[in-house]
């Protein structure tokens, strides 16, 4: 990436970030860890592709997909 792209691509960034908050964007391959309280969802797989070990708690969480994906079996887990 050239350095017009790379001032551009970071004015974005920063923007977003003071518009909605810190964590509202980040570029692919950051590691942030946030210190978020987690309800296990039974699946292992899916615990890890959430990031922070399962639903986050005390937040809304929207289970989607389509029929017969597991989403009722996995809200009866939690």
């Amino acid at each position: 990436m050239d350095k017009a792209r790379k001032e551009a691509l970071d004015a974005a960034i920063n923007n977003i970030a003071k518009r909605y908050g810190e964590m509202s964007i980040m570029r692919l391959g950051e590691a942030h860890h946030l210190a978020i309280e987690a309800i296990p969802t039974g699946s292992l797989s899916l615990d890890i592709a959430l990031g922070i070990g399962g639903i986050p708690r005390g937040r809304v969480s929207e289970i989607y997909g389509p029929e017969s994906s597991g989403k009722t079996t996995i809200a009866q887990h939690i």
